[in-house]
């Protein structure tokens, strides 16, 4: 079955990884994606490990299910090629600043100019109505401006520290998708495109602020900002004997088998913290400090058959190499093999969610640089002749490098 999105057309003029995480999804679900890169490549092409140069672990993931089209935007000729392939495309999707697109003459107007029903959605640093607009942005960045690290200290970390995840660019790439859906409907709906800005600040200010903005969130405020529960210094992996167990007691059930499964149920019936979620959530650090004293005099399968038993949540604590490994996920059959032509066997971490009618899969194998450049431009109405110029004249590439 074809996937959900069978039959929409984008242009990914993406790179790194935010906008390609985005478009890797959409092509997952069965969008036709055609990834415009400048000559010198997506420059994620060169993060190893890697087989062969320019085909790098990180972008065979995120550039699977797509195309690649070598264009130099900075040429004229390279800049008309784009206007003739947006217009036959549904949506563009881009991560440069926007003022790099309107220097291209590759803005909205410019666009919208040859396909005024196309959705143009900008993935960046900053919104463009805000002193910061023509900031750039990366990451890193991002995660210091919407407060992480410092979240990890108050959290009882020695210093601030990044998540060691692209988190930043995974969360702001799905918000992106989400809004590109909102975009497409409304399109479907009323036959009007639209220009899309999904700043990478706002969107993660407003994720961190969805847990945190507590007594701040009143006027006047009732207190600081924060959500003291995670926030606790306790709120870790709480370690065992020999190892690690991850669990979260929550609700008024929990506790109370909890306190019962240990052989002390006065403590739930007396402590006039366990009273309530609020009195809990007051006296946090105190309760998550009792529970690691508790779980720490028990070895980690002892404690993951105290907790299973009392119906609370638990699972050991895994690493990288624990998790490709794990059961669920392998009689999930979430991993996927595929045989790509140049790199081999590759083992590709598969889609999370199902879809009972139209199927999302994973479809054609990252691409070299350009391979498929040719192949797009005919497609586009380009003559042979028309590409060799282009070729000639270091706009594209003849042939895949």
């Amino acid at each position: 079955m074809a996937g959900p999105l069978h039959g929409l057309r984008v242009l990914d003029l993406t790179n790194t990884l935010m906008g390609p995480y985005a478009t890797q999804t959409l092509a997952d679900m069965g969008a036709e994606v055609v990834k415009v890169e400048s000559p010198g490549g997506d420059p994620v092409r060169g993060l190893g490990p890697f087989r062969n140069p320019g085909m790098g672990a990180i972008f065979l993931q995120v550039n699977r299910g797509k195309r690649s089209l070598v264009l130099d935007l900075k040429q004229a000729a390279g800049r008309d090629a784009l206007l003739t392939l947006a217009a036959r495309a549904d949506l563009l999707v881009y991560n440069m600043r926007p003022q790099v697109m309107a220097r291209l003459g590759i803005g909205y107007d410019a666009i919208a100019a040859v396909k005024p029903d196309i959705v143009y959605a900008g993935l960046f640093g900053f919104g463009q109505d805000g002193p910061l607009a023509a900031r750039p942005a990366y990451d890193d960045l991002i995660q210091g401006a919407a407060a992480l690290p410092s979240l990890a200290v108050q959290a009882g970390g020695a210093a601030p520290r990044y998540v060691p995840l692209a988190l930043v660019d995974r969360v702001v790439g799905l918000y992106g998708v989400g809004a590109i859906m909102a975009a497409l409907w409304h399109r479907e709906r009323t036959g009007e495109g639209q220009r899309l800005d999904i700043p990478m600040f706002e969107t993660m200010a407003s994720f961190v602020l969805a847990d945190h903005m507590g007594g701040r969130l009143f006027d006047p405020p009732l207190g600081p900002p924060g959500y003291a529960r995670l926030l606790s210094p306790d709120r870790r992996p709480y370690a065992t004997r020999d190892g690690f167990v991850c669990a979260l007691i929550y609700n008024d059930g929990q506790w109370r088998r909890f306190f019962t499964a240990i052989g002390r149920p006065e403590i739930w019936t007396n402590d006039p913290r366990f009273a309530t979620i609020s009195e809990r959530t007051r006296h946090i650090d105190a309760i998550y400090g009792m529970v690691a004293e508790i779980l720490a005099t028990l070895g980690t399968e002892a404690c993951v058959t105290l907790l299973e038993g009392a119906d609370i949540p638990v699972c050991r604590l895994a690493s990288l190499d624990d998790l490709i490994e794990d059961a669920h996920l392998a009689a999930k059959g979430f991993f996927v093999e595929i045989d790509h032509p140049t790199e081999g066997r590759l083992s590709m971490p598969g889609i999370p969610g199902s879809f009972s009618r139209s199927t999302a899969s994973i479809g054609r194998p990252a691409p070299r640089l350009g391979q498929d450049g040719p192949a797009i431009l005919r497609e586009a109405g380009f003559s042979d002749s028309d590409i060799a110029g282009l070729a000639a004249a270091g706009v594209t590439l003849a042939s895949a490098a």
